[in-house]
């Protein structure tokens, strides 16, 4: 009996096609091997087919980085150097899930919109130092502005170069292809801000949250402090933390032992990478607010826009001197001046500067190990509620205006 011949494929790239099973429901990926001689396919694990199609892009990636002729043995040589756009859709879906996903696709988007501008077809093999150079000069005629098109700041070198190394990584990643570049060293390009704010100037943060200048009633300034509730809750944790701003939004209630009253920074399903997320001992005032978290610390992506408002109403400086991640630099430099020297590895510790241990892994740590950092932010965070009443309260809306509830008092 003859066979049946297969339908047209739902989608093919090369040789791999995406079909129907005959009789289920997921979807099959179907390719010919040239090593084993026979046709051969797997499960695409959906019944959906733009969900296939990514499966299908997937195994063909992993299936031709590293294909070899079956006669001579050696690395098969790809018969054109595909579009970048190609190349960076490629790299996003092998780097899928992985923790650099969210930052590489910030990075390469300013990459895209530039092809997109000049030559929607140009190849990787056609990017080399001339190209990059005019890349960063459009970069940097493009200042930063916010997710309503609003002028932020103007774009700094380190940023265009951080999209310079991603674009590499990612034609490095092709199959066939080497970056013909090379991106200066973050070192060369990044101005290192040298603010650092004071106690004084972090309570006027917190104040601005809780007790906002104008409107004509008390009930219209509670109203202008709730839209600052997500700003308060940033500078609470990061204040008693000391983490990065992207690690504070992040945070979620699983990552809270509150038993031990210690806040693992690294998010579960997410790999310890050389950007170390310890874990920390959290502050007497601000271990309340953590035990009343919902799901979420912040229910937001970013406060970036909240915080350049902030900033511009205190007088701040501008540029990378004052952006969020000015709280973990203030606060590393206050702690260190007030536990000296000889103890300032508990302040690496407490920052993630340290290596990780394997016991760091299997055990919480105990924060008396970190008790003379813990000591010293506790003290800071006294300081600041004296300047700043309520700083560790809990904002939220209730009835006509706001209510207090009362959060952890240090003595």
């Amino acid at each position: 009996m003859p066979a049946t011949k297969r339908p047209k494929p739902l989608y093919q790239r090369g040789d791999f096609a995406l079909h129907r099973r005959a009789g289920r429901a997921n979807l099959e990926i179907v390719w010919y091997d040239s090593e084993r001689r026979r046709e051969r396919s797997i499960s695409a694990g959906t019944d959906d087919v733009a969900e296939g199609r990514i499966a299908l892009d997937r195994h063909y990636l992993t299936q031709t980085g590293h294909r070899m002729c079956p006669h001579c043995h050696r690395p098969w040589e790809h018969e054109a150097s595909p579009t970048v756009a190609d190349a960076i859709a490629d790299y996003l879906i092998l780097i899928e899930g992985k923790a650099s996903e969210a930052a590489a696709r910030h990075r390469l988007a300013h990459i895209i919109d530039y092809v997109a501008e000049t030559d929607a077809k140009v190849v990787c093999a056609a990017i080399n130092e001339p190209w990059i150079n005019k890349f960063r000069a459009w970069a940097l005629k493009r200042p930063v502005t916010s997710s309503k098109g609003e002028y932020l700041r103007e774009r700094s070198l380190a940023h265009v170069e951080g999209s310079v190394m991603q674009f590499a990584a990612a034609i490095n990643a092709t199959p066939g292809q080497k970056a013909q570049f090379k991106a200066r060293q973050q070192v060369d390009v990044a101005r290192s801000p040298t603010y650092r704010a004071d106690v004084k100037t972090i309570a006027a943060m917190f104040d601005y949250c809780l007790r906002p200048d104008g409107g004509r009633s008390d009930k219209e300034r509670a109203m202008i402090a709730a839209t600052r509730t997500n700003l308060l809750r940033y500078l609470q944790l990061a204040v008693a933390s000391w983490a990065r701003p992207e690690t504070v939004l992040a945070v979620k209630r699983d990552q809270w032992h509150a038993d031990a009253r210690v806040l693992d920074l690294n998010p579960a399903r997410r790999l310890r990478t050389n950007k170390r997320q310890p874990m920390v001992p959290i502050a007497a005032q601000c271990a309340p607010l953590l035990d009343g978290m919902d799901d979420l610390w912040i229910p937001v992506s970013t406060i970036r826009n909240s915080w350049d408002k902030m900033r511009a109403h205190l007088g701040l400086p501008e540029d990378r001197q004052a952006g969020p991640k000015l709280i973990r630099r203030s606060m590393a430099t206050l702690v260190r001046r007030r536990i000296g020297e000889a103890n300032w590895r508990q302040g690496e510790i407490m920052l993630g500067h340290v290596p990780f241990a394997t016991s760091d892994i299997y055990a919480i740590p105990d924060p008396a190990n970190l008790g003379m950092v813990l000591g010293a932010t506790e003290e800071i965070i006294g300081e600041i509620e004296a300047l700043s009443p309520d700083a560790y309260r809990t904002v939220t809306a209730a009835g006509k205006g706001l209510r207090l509830v009362e959060g952890g008092k240090n003595g």
